[in-house]
């Protein structure tokens, strides 16, 4: 990628994205072009007015209505971003670069893109000298991710491989056995990619598993032991409860974000290892093929876009990434204001 499209800082230049906060707190989102307008029934604000000041500005309108002008962080964006499937939390994004230790340079698979969230996150972290190859089963969540990595960053980045089909059947042909540092599953079924996976991890390598519901915690967490390939799950979940403070006014606020999903992280054993058996209470039962036949993608609690909804985000993230493509191509950047 060139330096423009990784430009997160500095003067507001024409193709930038820039967050407009009015004086009721509310966030509108929109790209700056040369003569462009942001229209609202509080009056008229010239794109002209926002090019070439510092981030973090406040600019006023035709009405005298000021807005706070800054650029969308990446947590910005992924929770306004269109959506083909349910995006990973920043919260649990978060967690889940510093639980898998997601360095830079590091090579990364990720399956399940969903609406390419995670991928951001994923591709920030390992840098331009990082690899990140990506799976998903489908294609409209493919075309919605693709979508909103380009617009995020302007150009589709060099370093990341999306490939259409399922992990357990393609990875082989993508990664040689012990080439993939880390692997982050965000799936259905993870317990059907566990042998793949540990093929293609390095000694040491981490594997995370992003989890919506106990009965896959469960299952995940057996298919992992069952290998005698990883050390032992660990598992957790991350609840995020924000604060009321003004003044002597200081409270929980009313909501917070909960359950999202559960992490479970294990590391790649050496060939041949066998670590120190760890003392742990037997099960009073065993999976059965029924208890497994059950786990259907709707006992799971698995939520489908409906096709009206997947098209709608497939156009929106497609207009995005060309705003920010023709931005990057084509529109100089002005001289910064006085």
């Amino acid at each position: 990628m060139t330096d423009a499209v990784r430009r997160q800082s500095g003067p507001f230049r024409a193709g930038d994205r820039v967050q407009l906060t009015g004086p009721k707190g509310r966030f509108n989102t929109v790209t700056l072009e040369v003569g462009g307008e942001f229209h609202t029934h509080r009056g008229i604000l010239s794109h002209d007015l926002v090019i070439g000041q510092p981030d973090a500005s406040v600019v006023t309108s035709s009405n005298g209505i000021e807005y706070l002008a800054m650029r969308p962080l990446l947590t910005d964006f992924v929770m306004s971003m269109p959506r083909g499937a349910a995006i990973v939390y920043p919260k649990d994004a978060a967690q889940i670069l510093a639980l898998a230790d997601i360095f830079p340079g590091a090579a990364v698979v990720e399956a399940g893109v969903g609406s390419g969230a995670l991928t951001l996150w994923l591709l920030r972290a390992i840098g331009p000298s990082g690899t990140l190859t990506s799976f998903e089963r489908r294609q409209e969540f493919a075309d919605v991710a693709t979508g909103n990595v380009e617009a995020f960053l302007g150009a589709r980045p060099d370093n990341w491989t999306l490939t259409v089909g399922d992990l357990a059947e393609a990875l082989p042909a993508s990664a040689a056995p012990g080439s993939v540092d880390r692997v982050v599953l965000d799936m259905l079924a993870p317990w059907e990619c566990i042998d793949s996976v540990a093929d293609a991890l390095a000694p040491g390598g981490v594997l995370i598993c992003y989890i919506a519901t106990v009965t896959q915690l469960s299952r995940v967490a057996e298919a992992i032991r069952g290998t005698g390939l990883f050390t032992d799950p660990d598992s957790s979940e991350t609840m995020v409860r924000t604060w009321h403070v003004e003044g002597l006014a200081v409270r929980p606020d009313h909501r917070m974000i909960g359950h999202t999903g559960f992490l479970m992280t294990a590391r790649r054993l050496a060939p041949g290892a066998i670590p120190p058996q760890l003392k742990r209470r037997p099960s009073k039962s065993d999976y059965s093929d029924e208890d497994v036949e059950a786990w259907t993608p709707g006992a799971l609690g698995e939520r489908s876009a409906s096709d009206k909804a997947l098209r709608k985000a497939v156009r929106e993230s497609r207009a995005a990434a060309s705003a920010a493509h023709a931005a990057n191509d084509e529109v100089p950047s002005p001289e910064p204001l006085e």
